[in-house]
């Protein structure tokens, strides 16, 4: 339901509606909480929806979803029953002085809240226990089913109903470990059979006599660029020095995966494809991503192709044009081939490799051109990502960090017009926006700067303030670090109908189009695109109609995705810290507030560490600290503060995993 107030908000109609938000929409109206104007009904301005958060002492906050709006207050006379995690509707009271206030008019139900709770003794008793909060549960097994299980069983637990959904297993079991974190946000790992027999029915091969309407490119010396593992490829390239042209192909998801049909409306559910260190839970089924939609070597495959036409000079985007194609990969590359090529590494092994190898040199200065011509409007954030790798009983085996290369660089630059050129076609759809920091959160970080030694002298601009903090931590050596806290005090990229445009790249307009396999946004924006290139108004119509409820419920999904994966990776540290109580390690502070942190940097690197004892501890410091306690069930590791330490033997030091993706 929570996704239905969040359509109402802006805007829903009736034909649109499952029969359950029908019952519930006309009951709405009959209260008079409704606008109803020809066959859409909003929720009149008055109210807002929106999910209950309770105080210790009594009143709660409304979280308003569907719309950007501070919380409200309620006080405890107001909630009229309503409870934590209730979805309600509320009515603003207008004229109250002190914060923005409101009264409890109509409850919904429970938010759809899942969790994850343990067995474990109390006072000798088996209780159920919640995993991410340590408190019991209101939820309660039966003391017959208790006989049945031990301490450490797993069970996912409905909050919304009330009930205990699913026995996962043991804590004991580190394979267990994938099975709570997608529980935690109710994330499929399966898909349905029906679901599975549909995605089959498309056969395992393009026939390309089939589709004669597609511009054929399967003549051009496409290729792919992916990271080793990589089984689901979304984009290809080729780069056409004569007519000093980019090509970038996407797969064309939406050629097979049909509006509101079964496998769309699985896709709209998971949102996202969730990377855990050891395999992928995708967003579509196997058949269609890692087979006839992946753009994969010597096989013919449907795409939805952007020609992008550069100035040779400027290297300005001078045209664009957009096909639906047929296309052909004459080779998949990996990161690592292609830098060992850059370096003089690594020669062609055949023909196809001579054709595709003969373009990369000029497009790698091209793109690096473009790089550095988007900096004088973008930031360079100076990050790198952990990777896991798992042994095969499901326990960490080695954690590495990979800079970005000339690899890296190349695609994401291509990837960076593709995107810009697919937003520019639209002036309301689904964009990718990344708003300006917020005051508030910029003077925290000068604070947190300051600390460190940092004298913070405000320029013209945010721009010239956040590069002048940057030349001064370069001279600290805390480039990374530095960095890390900028991107931290920053809004959080998101998925919105209207433009407003993207901070972080410096670009005015900016969209999804590149990870249709992966990313339903994509998915929305081809399907958009394909009815604005047939001047099909009726559909694009038709698509848009709840564009602003499924831009908020992308969004949300994005970061469950996000959590998902972080969920399993602090659940592996807190396993490898397990095992290693009374152990000496090395790490660095990354934070000293609201308490002390670090990150682990010794034979693992990435771990988050809470520390007890604060005897003198700099942020950005680095220490050797001893682990005193690590809980699987909620991930957390503990550690005593021993001494500090000049410099961490390893050169990768880093303040912190940065978020996955700002872009």
């Amino acid at each position: 339901m929570k996704i239905f107030l969040i359509k109402l908000t802006h805007g829903v109609i009736e034909a649109d509606l499952k029969p359950n938000e029908k019952e519930l929409l006309h009951e709405l109206d009959a209260k008079g909480l409704l606008n109803h104007e020809g066959p859409t009904y909003t929720l009149n301005s008055k109210y807002r929806a929106g999910i209950i958060d309770m105080t210790q002492t009594g009143p709660g906050y409304l979280k308003v979803i569907g719309t950007s709006m501070k919380d409200l207050f309620i006080e405890e006379k107001d909630l009229n029953g309503a409870d934590k995690e209730d979805l309600v509707i509320v009515q603003r009271l207008i004229g109250r002085r002190g914060k923005p206030s409101a009264v409890v008019v109509h409850i919904v139900g429970k938010a759809e809240v899942y969790g994850v709770a343990a067995i474990k003794l109390v006072n000798g008793q088996k209780v159920l226990s919640d995993l991410k909060t340590d408190t019991p549960v209101t939820i309660k097994l039966p003391l017959k089913a208790l006989d049945e299980y031990t301490v450490n069983d797993v069970f996912q637990i409905d909050y919304q109903n009330e009930l205990i959904k699913a026995h996962l297993g043991s804590l004991d079991d580190p394979f267990v470990d994938e099975l709570i974190a997608l529980a935690l946000f109710n994330r499929h790992n399966e898909f349905d059979e029906s679901i599975l027999e549909q995605a089959k029915t498309f056969g395992e091969r393009v026939d390309s006599s089939q589709y004669p309407q597609r511009k054929d490119l399967r003549h051009l010396p496409f290729c792919t660029i992916d990271p080793v593992t990589a089984k689901d490829f979304d984009d290809a390239i080729y780069f056409d020095e004569k007519e000093f042209a980019l090509y970038v192909a996407i797969a064309d998801v939406s050629a097979y995966v049909e509006p509101f049909g079964p496998i769309d409306t699985e896709a709209m559910y998971r949102g996202f494809t969730v990377y855990f260190p050891h395999k992928s839970v995708p967003m579509l089924p196997r058949e269609l991503s890692e087979n006839l939609c992946s753009l994969r070597p010597n096989e013919d495959r449907l795409a939805f192709t952007f020609k992008i036409f550069l100035d040779p000079q400027t290297l300005d985007v001078t045209s664009t044009e957009l096909y639906e194609t047929l296309i052909h990969s004459r080779r998949r590359y990996n990161y690592a081939e292609v830098d060992a090529f850059f370096e003089g590494e690594l020669k062609a092994k055949d023909e196809h490799d001579k054709v595709t190898m003969a373009y990369l040199p000029k497009l790698k200065e091209v793109t690096e051109g473009l790089r550095e011509k988007r900096m004088v409007r973008g930031y360079d954030f100076r990050s790198r990502e952990f990777d896991i790798h798992l042994n095969d009983k499901g326990l960490i085996e080695s954690v590495h960090s990979e800079p970005e290369t000339p690899s890296h660089g190349l695609i994401e630059d291509c990837m960076l017009l593709a995107n810009k050129a697919a937003a520019s076609m639209f002036e309301r759809g689904v964009f990718r926006v990344h708003e300006s920091p917020s005051p508030l959160k910029l003077q925290a970080l000068y604070a947190q700067l300051s600390s460190i030694g940092i004298d913070i002298e405000i320029k013209g601009s945010i721009r010239q303030t956040i590069e002048d903090i940057q030349r001064k931590a370069d001279q600290l050596g805390l480039a990374e670090e530095v960095d890390t806290l900028i991107i931290q005090s920053q809004m959080q990229a998101r998925y919105a109908p209207d433009n407003l445009g993207h901070f972080g790249l410096g670009f005015d307009t900016y969209t999804h189009f590149t990870s249709p396999i992966r990313r339903y946004s994509d998915l929305m924006v081809h399907r958009l695109l394909k009815a604005i290139l047939a001047d099909d108004i009726d559909q694009a119509g038709y698509l848009m109609r709840n564009i602003d409820a499924l831009c908020e419920q992308i969004s949300i999904l994005e970061r469950e995705a996000d959590n998902t994966a972080k969920d399993l990776e602090n659940r592996k540290y807190a396993r490898w810290a397990a095992e290693r109580i009374g152990k000496r390690v090395k790490a660095r502070v990354v934070s000293l507030e609201p308490y002390p942190v670090a990150i682990l940097f010794d034979e693992i690197i990435g771990a988050r560490i809470f520390l007890r004892g604060d005897e003198g501890l700099q942020l950005f410091g680095n220490i050797e600290v001893e682990l005193i306690e690590a809980s699987i069930a909620t991930t957390k590791i503990y550690a005593r503060f021993i001494s500090h330490i000049e410099v961490l033997e390893e050169a990768e030091a880093l303040a912190g995993p940065p978020p996955k993706e700002l872009l």
